[in-house]
């Protein structure tokens, strides 16, 4: 379970993948947590949480082989040893990763992590570690969690093994129930000083790196991604096609099909944000070229549904047809762009 998941996880575009060098603005977290693991009072659950892009999952995967190393050297694993060698392969029989599985009738991918899972894991917890030392276990994403999955995790939680640990990893940690948040212990990530952001991106080789971190709310994770993934020029195809449609001038159809087909969540990602930008310069009663002439509530209501349905375009829902009754249904208004 644990090679076959993480191959898939490893398909998914990420910003900091694990193996990359922790960026800046994750040290302090990082020295935190070394310090406790060498003290020995690391806690039985971690919980990672933050907005995506700013480095959880390569800092988790960093901890996790740390822990299963058996030569560690200054905090990290020596990436030589037999457990590092098997944690290469994905191999390692006391690393387990919980993820979205395909449901094994339709051959998509699931929604939710289901409590069938959890029960698995539970299982796999309470029997000894097969390599003498640790069995950890990472959830990711954690909010995935359906509420029977999240029932099922809170006996684990409540009732450790001694040489276990769990860690959650949540871009929406209010996803997860009160009662699991408070039984772990939470590490935010949060994101970095500008000047930090920018810095981070011109090491990676990003243009003008001010436009694509103003693009992305401030998120150098997310503007990196954006910057390879031809991002800045979907933002603009975006908003061009949203003033069509609130100028009566766009086909709903044709573009709920044009985003299905091209990076439907970052498309819906940057619907959000112009939509969020155009209702502060409405409050603001400023100036900005992205303008489709709607009123407070109206744009934030877009916005919010735009973010639902970005959570839900690697679910079961027809993309093309789910973006064409969102589409379909904004106002049309005399747009303007300045």
């Amino acid at each position: 379970m644990d090679r076959r998941m993480s191959e898939m996880a490893d398909s998914a575009p990420v910003a900091i993948a694990p193996g990359d060098p922790l960026p800046p603005w994750c040290d302090t977290l990082w020295q935190n947590l070394a310090a406790r693991a060498a003290k020995g009072s690391l806690p039985h659950a971690l919980l990672l949480c933050g907005p995506a892009g700013l480095g959880k999952r390569a800092l988790a995967e960093m901890f996790v082989r740390a822990r299963l190393c058996e030569a560690v050297q200054d905090d990290r694993a020596c990436g030589t040893c037999r457990a590092c060698r098997l944690l290469a392969a994905g191999t390692h029989p006391d690393r387990v990763l919980v993820a979205l599985e395909e449901n094994p009738r339709t051959h998509k991918l699931r929604a939710e992590i289901v409590i069938d899972q959890i029960r698995a894991l539970s299982a796999r917890l309470a029997m000894s570690s097969q390599l003498g030392g640790w069995q950890i276990a990472v959830i990711d994403p954690a909010e995935a969690m359906n509420s029977p999955s999240q029932n099922a995790l809170l006996k684990t939680l409540e009732e450790p093994t001694a040489a276990s640990l769990i860690v959650l990893v949540a871009d929406q940690p209010w996803r997860l129930t009160p009662t699991i948040r408070s039984r772990c212990q939470r590490l935010d990530f949060v994101v970095p000083q500008p000047e930090v952001a920018r810095a981070w991106l011109a090491t990676r080789g990003v243009a003008h790196p001010e436009a694509v971190l103003a693009a992305a709310g401030g998120n150098p994770g997310q503007a990196w991604l954006l910057a390879e993934r031809g991002g800045m020029q979907r933002r603009q195809d975006v908003a061009r096609d949203l003033l069509a449609m609130a100028a009566g001038k766009g086909d709903a159809r044709a573009i709920g099909r044009a985003w299905a087909e091209d990076e439907p969540a970052q498309r819906l990602e940057q619907a959000s944000r112009l939509l969020e930008g155009a209702l502060r310069s409405l409050a603001q009663a400023t100036r900005t070229r992205f303008d489709p002439g709607w009123d407070a509530a109206t744009l934030a209501a877009a916005s919010q549904r735009a973010d639902q349905l970005r959570l839900q375009v690697n679910g079961p829902l027809r993309n093309d047809l789910a973006l064409f009754e969102w589409l379909d249904a904004l106002p049309r208004t005399a747009a303007s762009v300045r």
